[in-house]
């Protein structure tokens, strides 16, 4: 039997809780699907990759993609973080939350003029180069604002994450970053460029990894070309090491951000660099949990096997599907309350797909109308969610201490349709 890990989401009296607020009577008011999230988790996840470096020089760009809600954003930018974004939703999202701009670093392959010109205008932090084509557009944009752009290359360091291949994103067959053999050259015509500032340099090796054995292997290899910049006059004042660490889900023993932070700066030897670093799951992951109530059960087949088939679906949290990741299923009113036996459940939503699930081959004692909560979704849930068989997306919750607020309503109808035309 697993211990459960998020740390603010605790059973007492038979109920499930989030710091002081009962799950249920979150359900009864709000109804269901819905996300909840944990604010002092928040908090205390953020402040453990701060704390981490103690005096050491760094900031923290909390990675926007994982979890993009308002709340989220502005309880993060009360404690002085900065934003990894990779769009200019992202940047308008960070702005509306009170982000300050001078601490956003705007990453991606894509970016467009109108994006590009957007984030100058903003006067964000940095922007992390991820190709040649790029880096030339930026500069003609820059000149014609009259700007000066803030740059580091992100390089490939061809370093395997170990992670599912979807979010590797540090080998060379990755679309992501300037290939590192390439990096110099780069650096050279970045140099004599008037519309841009060479400010540092990046990396990012994928996202949900679970030991500090890539991280480092591909800081060696950023280590090493930060030295032959040098000796040819490119100087790199801030160092970004992107972010990808990994929680723990099911049974992962990823390093605390305490290890990770202190084996970074192990390889450092006390240099005057400045560190950046992306978190973004590991700050949310396990700070939010999806509540679902149970709609039907179903016997199939002649095997010993159930479906409760759930009120929230794969356009509600895409996870499962996507990568077939493991999250936990727990009963918000467990069994006790009711005598059921335990019986083994794929746990699967209405959406018209089999592929539509949230869990498979669960041993839990539920029935009609019980709460579950599908746990560690924090992260890449509600930020991946869409509107797929016509479905309004869930509402989302912050809890803090005794009280909660509902931070985006439920979609209705009417905002499925909303923008369309019949001509």
């Amino acid at each position: 039997m697993l211990t459960f890990h998020m740390d603010y989401f605790t059973q007492k009296n038979d109920q499930w809780r989030v710091e002081d607020v009962s799950l249920k009577s979150i359900a009864e008011d709000i109804h269901t699907p819905c996300y909840i999230y944990s604010q002092t988790a928040l908090i205390n996840a953020w402040n453990a990759f701060h704390t981490a470096f103690k005096e050491y020089p760094h900031q923290i760009n909390y990675a926007v993609k994982a979890n993009s809600n308002l709340a989220v954003l502005n309880v993060l930018s009360s404690l002085n973080s900065g934003f990894d974004i990779v769009s200019g939703g992202e940047l308008f999202r960070v702005l509306k939350a009170n982000g300050n701009p001078e601490k956003i670093i705007f990453s991606g392959v894509g970016k467009t003029t109108a994006e590009l010109k957007a984030a100058l205008e903003a006067n964000i932090g940095c922007f992390n180069v991820e190709s040649l084509a790029e880096l030339l557009r930026l500069n003609t944009v820059a000149i014609q604002l009259k700007k000066m752009a803030p740059i580091a290359l992100r390089i490939n360091p061809n370093v395997d994450p170990k992670s599912h291949p979807y979010i590797s994103t540090g080998l060379e067959e990755n679309k992501f970053g300037i290939p590192i053999f390439e990096a110099i050259e780069h650096y050279k015509q970045a140099a004599t460029l008037p519309g841009i500032k060479i400010k540092g340099l990046a990396f990012h090796i994928g996202s949900q990894v679970t030991s500090l054995a890539p991280f480092l292997e591909a800081l060696d290899k950023i280590i090493a070309l930060i030295e032959k910049l040098k000796a040819i006059g490119i100087i790199i004042p801030q160092l970004n090491v992107g972010g990808g660490l990994g929680v723990r889900y099911q049974d992962e023993t990823p390093p605390t951000p305490e290890e990770y932070v202190t084996a970074i700066l192990s390889k450092l030897n006390n240099s005057d660099l400045t560190i950046h670093i992306e978190p973004g799951r590991a700050i949310v992951a396990n700070a939010g949990v999806l509540l679902t109530r149970v709609e039907y059960i179903k016997k199939q087949g002649s095997k010993d096997k159930y479906f409760a088939v759930v009120d929230a679906a794969m356009n509600d949290l895409i996870r499962p599907t996507l990568y077939g990741a493991w999250q936990d299923i727990i009963p918000v009113n467990p069994g006790a309350l009711h005598q059921v036996p335990e019986r083994l459940f794929d746990i699967v939503g209405p959406v018209c797909e089999t592929g539509d699930f949230l869990g498979k081959d669960r041993m839990l004692s539920i029935q009609e109308g019980d709460l579950l909560m599908i746990a560690s979704a924090g992260a890449y849930g509600f930020s991946m969610s869409s509107n797929y068989n016509s479905r309004p997306r869930a509402a989302e919750v912050m809890v803090h201490q005794n009280a909660y607020q509902v931070v985006r309503t439920r979609e209705t109808l009417a905002d499925l349709v909303k923008g369309e035309r019949i001509p």
